[in-house]
């Protein structure tokens, strides 16, 4: 646990902590979660798109997924880890951890995807809940294909696919919804202190 987060708890670590919460807490895994990224690696096979690495350890923060020849990274969002606007939410238990928790990640997402991008690599984000249903997987393996069947060698000049422009312009427009609400809840919060 990074030391920001440590202070937020006291003593700096969980206390109180049932043996239910504790094992319930302990059984989330990071890789191969069966609702996100096993539901689009098998949506992907099932399409026949192929090329893909799974947790690329030495690409720029760790990709789900990686096309290497089309230098493609994607990564598969959990909503509440990684803050959705849509269906993401703040416990109410140890909040400001949790808050502090959740903008960490969302800033080391922003901060893989610049990086990436700077160097030359096309970053698609999936949200958990867009892998939900059928037509929503649908849509994002037509969306991961294009990306394939478009790619340019290193070095030329690419258009960017409608799609994937209206993806990113709906993420940037998400995150400043996403950082407005954060200040509104500090806000809230301070006042009701006071």
């Amino acid at each position: 646990m990074e030391r920001r987060l440590r202070l937020k708890l006291p003593e700096g670590k969980f206390l109180n902590v049932s043996a239910t919460r504790s094992r319930m807490m302990s059984a989330i895994r990071g890789k191969n979660t069966r609702s996100t990224e096993r539901a689009l690696r098998s949506a992907l096979m099932r399409a026949g798109i192929k090329g893909w690495r799974l947790h690329a350890n030495e690409i720029i923060g760790k990709p789900d997924l990686y096309f290497s020849k089309q230098k493609l990274a994607i990564f598969v969002d959990g909503c509440f880890w990684h803050g959705c606007a849509k269906c993401g939410h703040i416990p109410r238990t140890r909040s400001s951890f949790w808050a502090a928790k959740i903008q960490r990640n969302k800033q080391r997402d922003r901060a893989a995807v610049r990086m990436l991008e700077a160097n030359g690599t096309n970053v698609i984000r999936v949200w958990e809940h867009s892998l939900k249903s059928a037509k929503e997987i649908g849509s994002v393996v037509r969306l991961i294909r294009n990306f394939c069947q478009h790619s340019v060698k290193p070095g030329q000049q690419r258009r960017r696919n409608k799609v994937v422009h209206r993806v990113a312009s709906a993420r940037r427009i998400e995150q400043s919804l996403d950082s407005n609400r954060v200040r509104m809840r500090e806000r809230l919060r301070n006042s009701a202190k006071q």
